[in-house]
């Protein structure tokens, strides 16, 4: 196997507490030290709260797994300071295409719209995302990463969990207010707590095979149904930094999955698809299975679960990791207003409500994705062989064709959290849903509206002539507000010199928001809309602050 990457070794060292043998008690430890639960550690910190990271291994993922980053966790990570070096180092794509045979169907583009800081996808081995993330979380004096520390047992407490510790200087006991397990899709926190997964294994096996080669297939995503070199199955290609691509074989259920990974087997494989006189060389084989699965709850007590702790979908459509960082991003701001006595602990029951209708919609989008791939029946097939048909000629075809929906945000419509619209707006910026970004000047550089939502609830106040009432200004930086961290910015359609200004030069705020003058966002520390309105109400905004925060009946 070719190697592209040296892996780095973390050291262990001896926490006071395992020194000492005194016991701490921490405010938050998260288990797992995979891109979701730094994700979480790099949030906590930027609010001010320490972290402990706890971490079985001594480096991170082995084999470039995840390599698929959507714009929506991208933007998480661009908030948390770590965001441009990914995509530096990846590759970034929009065009997909879908072959049938030797014959392209159609083709797609996951981001048509201008001006969006972040692109829509990026292709970046997952040891380079995690190598990032840790670099990133040592520079904070707020997050413990600890290597080689193995959780063996965990026990909760009214007020606190308690932590049974293995590293290599024994076992020790580690106190936390609250545990994020962050430990994968073979979480043992999931298991020491007897938790199931319900859904379904589906009866079908797929290859990874990463390889090392030169070569000028462009920058999309290719996906073939019953391609000329792998008939009767499915195959899919990604570029990866370092000249490594991704290729995805489809295998049936009853290929054996140890015989599969083989290089005698996975090599003539390749050489069909690339061709026999292409060079490459094999960095990284797996084989897996599709998996739609969840826990029913993610918050069990002071314990709450994220990522494929959490849950688990087939690969195609990137919505393993891309769903995993929104979990993440969901909780961290919860439950440090939790922990900072600003918010009830019943606000974090909203975190597994809304993330499990998150889970519910990427399995349903992956399980349809599997049927389409996989049929399971004859008629299946025949139906599935036609949309293909169809889909070279006819438009409505295509809206068929599934070769995995690409990962793309959840909007909590139903969420109790949500002020639901008392006036009519245009537009997805609807109570729920997850902000999109658009160009703006700030103190006279140009930026993007993103940059602006900096982790704190945030109003936009459309002051288009420039003018900010005085009763507006004045309860925005107080008695609206209360206890609450909160911005404000007056978005205008040219620089007037107001502090907090957003100039919308290019319009597209203001079309993406159908904005008016004098109409109101409140947008939630994780950038989703709270609640919006035609003109500004003092008394309307702090009620909705209150329920943003799960003060509202029924939260």
């Amino acid at each position: 196997m070719h190697a592209t990457f040296s892996y780095p070794k973390y050291s262990f060292t001896p926490s006071d507490e395992q020194r000492t043998g005194s016991v701490r008690r921490h405010p938050v430890v998260i288990v797992g030290a995979g891109p979701v639960g730094l994700t979480a550690a790099l949030d906590f910190a930027r609010k001010g709260v320490p972290v402990v990271v706890l971490d079985a291994e001594d480096t991170v993922s082995v084999g470039s797994r995840a390599v698929c980053y959507a714009k929506r966790a991208l933007e998480v990570w661009d908030r948390l300071g770590v965001g441009q070096r990914m995509i530096d180092k990846g590759v970034v794509w929009k065009i997909g295409k879908v072959f049938n045979g030797d014959r392209m169907v159609y083709q797609f583009d996951l981001l048509p719209e201008p001006d969006h800081k972040i692109p829509a996808f990026i292709n970046l081995q997952q040891y380079y995302l995690e190598d990032f993330l840790v670099a990133q979380a040592r520079r904070s004096d707020l997050i413990d990463l600890r290597w080689l520390s193995r959780v063996i047992s965990a026990r909760q407490e009214a007020d606190h969990v308690v932590l049974q510790v293995e590293t290599p200087d024994g076992v020790h006991a580690v106190e936390a207010g609250w545990v994020i397990a962050c430990d994968g899709a073979k979480s043992s926190v999931r298991k020491m707590l007897g938790l199931e997964f319900q859904g379904e294994v589906f009866k079908d096996r797929f290859l990874i095979a990463d390889v090392v080669m030169k070569a000028d297939f462009p920058a999309e995503r290719w996906f073939w149904f019953d391609p000329p070199f792998h008939r009767k199955q499915s195959a899919l290609l990604h570029m990866q930094p370092d000249n490594v691509w991704r290729l995805d074989f489809q295998l049936g259920w009853d290929a054996d999955p140890e015989e599969e990974k083989k290089p005698e087997r996975v090599i003539p494989r390749v050489q069909a698809m690339l061709g026999a006189d292409t060079p490459f060389e094999l960095e990284w084989v797996s084989v897996y299975t599709f998996q739609c699965r969840r826990l029913e709850q993610f918050r069990h007590g002071r314990i709450l679960f994220a990522g494929d702790s959490a849950h688990q979908v087939s690969p195609f459509g990137a919505r393993g990791a891309n769903s995993g960082v929104p979990d993440a991003d969901n909780l961290v701001w919860k439950l440090a207003l939790v922990l900072d006595g600003k918010a009830p602990e019943s606000l974090l029951d909203s975190y597994s409500d809304e993330r499990v209708a998150a889970a519910k919609e990427n399995i349903l989008n992956s399980t349809r994705s599997t049927d389409f791939i996989t049929p399971k029946s004859e008629m299946s097939r025949v139906f599935r062989d036609a949309v293909l048909e169809l889909a070279v000629d006819q438009p409505f075809a295509r809206a068929l064709v599934n070769s995995g929906r690409l990962s793309t945000p959840t909007t909590y419509t139903d969420s109790p959290l949500n002020t639901p619209d008392g006036d009519s707006f245009a537009g997805k910026m609807v109570p729920g849903a997850p902000a999109t970004d658009a160009p703006v000047e700030r103190d006279g550089q140009s930026g993007w509206l993103m940059e602006a939502l900096d982790g704190r609830f945030t109003v936009l106040y459309a002051a288009g002539d420039g003018r900010v009432p005085a009763e507006v200004a004045e309860a925005l930086d107080g008695p609206a507000a209360g206890p609450l961290p909160l911005a404000w910015h007056a978005v205008t359609d040219r620089r007037r010199g107001i502090a907090g200004e957003l100039v919308d030069s290019a319009g597209r705020l203001r079309e993406r928001y159908d904005l008016t003058p004098g109409s109101v966002y409140l947008i939630r520390p994780d950038q989703h809309i709270a609640a919006r309105w035609r003109r500004f109400d003092a008394a309307a905004l702090s009620a909705a602050l209150d329920r943003a925060v799960g003060h509202a009946a029924g939260c």
